[in-house]
């Protein structure tokens, strides 16, 4: 027995660490919540001095007192300088865009969570309950490899490792490894993620090359990288800067330190010992971090449905079925007077939908440990939050929990995805070129 449950004990430690799962999770949530903070951005680039700016009605002197007592960081306080503030709006922007096409997604995803900590710590008042979700899982983010597929890193090692082969001599060679062979371990069973189960990976994930990555990518680079060593000193000088700056929210910032020593430290042992005891540690670290943030994510949502859930049943508005009528005939959550007013008016839809948000979202963390009535339940809660999006002119709140609910979407499902997005961008491509430029057909 003893002999069982070490044989057990030692097959789990080898699973969390051997590879990050859920990647195409990771992938997809990374997308999700940089897309919605991006969008976010630039719905209010308009009105970003009213909302965060130090001229605006929270003042940055009532935002220094604020911060003072809740020990928050941001690095608007810094300076009440109205071009710092403009630097780091924009930069937050950037840094969306980045992240969400995948470059360089280990710096993006520190310089994402500082963006995403600045700008609503400045303003806390501000927010509603979607940026509560981004504001965490940004914090997650930055502990996940999510950039394994569905990045620019991903399609420049697919790349680069399809060169690799092209150019190796012909032979019977080394056999398929287990992420291509679609052999990485699967979740069996339990709450997890579709991860990784008999998939077929159409961005194959090679070995770390001789060259290492830099410090801000997730692989290596065919020759020396000159962009991730200078990316990596310039965010190292703006910590050594903000170090002497920040008054507040010391935490964080001692944890962009390690994140910025820990990034180093992969360069260097990818660098110049690839083969190493110490890079085999570091992976599989990395790896071990990677699947215990994306279970922390997996938890927060079953945290934020479970206690919506158990907070509704308490109250008699949701007990008697009448709760979803009154938002229906509030101005503030009407954009589209008549559709409001036509649900509102059917008291028998009211009650339904009201009973079912209770019974979903109560029941969603259960649901967990049989498969197909999760996804039937995953698929109901997506819709809903797009019917509240339009219904309640609650786009990014929606999108946030659409992008967070992501993490449970089957592997096959993703992967499938994947395909039809390829093949309609390959058809979207040849249809715009030229018919000129297509190879005249050979001759019979």
């Amino acid at each position: 027995m003893t002999a069982t449950r070490g044989g057990w004990a030692a097959d789990a430690l080898q699973r969390i660490t051997a590879a990050p799962l859920g990647r195409y999770q990771s992938a997809v949530v990374r997308i999700g919540f940089a897309g919605t903070w991006l969008f976010f951005l630039l719905r209010e680039f308009p009105h970003r001095h009213e909302l965060y700016g130090p001229e605006g009605p929270w003042s940055w002197e009532l935002g220094r007192r604020l911060i003072a007592r809740n020990d928050s960081f941001t690095v608007l306080m810094w300076t009440d300088s109205g071009l710092w503030f403009e630097t780091v709006y924009l930069v937050s922007v950037l840094s969306s865009v980045l992240l969400m096409l995948g470059w360089r997604t280990r710096a993006m995803s520190v310089v994402f969570m500082v963006g995403v900590l600045s700008l609503q710590n400045r303003s806390i008042f501000m927010g509603d309950g979607g940026d509560n979700v981004i504001h965490l899982m940004a914090i997650y983010l930055v502990m996940t490899r999510c950039g394994r597929v569905w990045s620019l890193e991903a399609r420049a090692a697919a790349r680069r490792k399809a060169g690799e082969e092209a150019q190796a001599p012909a032979g019977p060679g080394p056999g398929p490894d287990r992420a291509e062979s679609g052999l990485e371990p699967g979740p069996g069973t339990g709450p997890g993620p579709e991860l990784d189960r008999a998939e077929s990976e159409p961005e194959p994930e090679p070995e770390p090359d001789r060259a290492g990555p830099g410090p801000g990518t997730d692989y290596a680079e065919p020759e020396p990288d000159r962009v991730g060593p200078v990316l990596w000193s310039v965010l190292g000088f703006l910590l050594i800067t903000g170090t002497f700056l920040n008054e507040k929210g010391w935490p964080v910032l001692l944890l962009l330190w390690g994140l910025w020593a820990g990034h180093g430290l992969w360069w260097l042992v990818n660098r110049y010992a690839p083969d190493s005891q110490p890079h085999i540690l570091l992976d599989a670290v990395a790896n071990l971090l990677h699947n215990a943030a994306l279970l922390v994510i997996m938890v927060e949502v079953c945290l934020i449905y479970a206690t919506a859930g158990w907070y509704k049943v308490q109250g008699s508005r949701w007990q008697d079925g009448t709760a979803l009528y009154y938002p229906l005939n509030l101005d503030y959550f009407t954009p589209w007077p008549a559709l409001s007013g036509l649900l509102a008016s059917g008291g028998v839809m009211v009650m339904v939908l009201t009973y079912v948000t209770v019974i979903v979202q109560v029941a969603f963390p259960f649901t967990l440990f049989n498969r197909p009535l999760k996804n039937v339940l995953l698929v109901f809660m997506m819709l809903e939050h797009a019917a509240i999006a339009v219904v309640l002119g609650l786009p990014f709140f929606s999108l946030a929990m659409i992008a967070a609910d992501a993490v449970f979407l089957p592997t096959v499902f993703l992967v499938w995805l994947g395909a039809r997005a390829a093949a309609g961008r390959k058809r979207l491509l040849s249809r715009s070129r030229p018919s000129g430029s297509e190879a005249p057909a050979p001759a019979p």
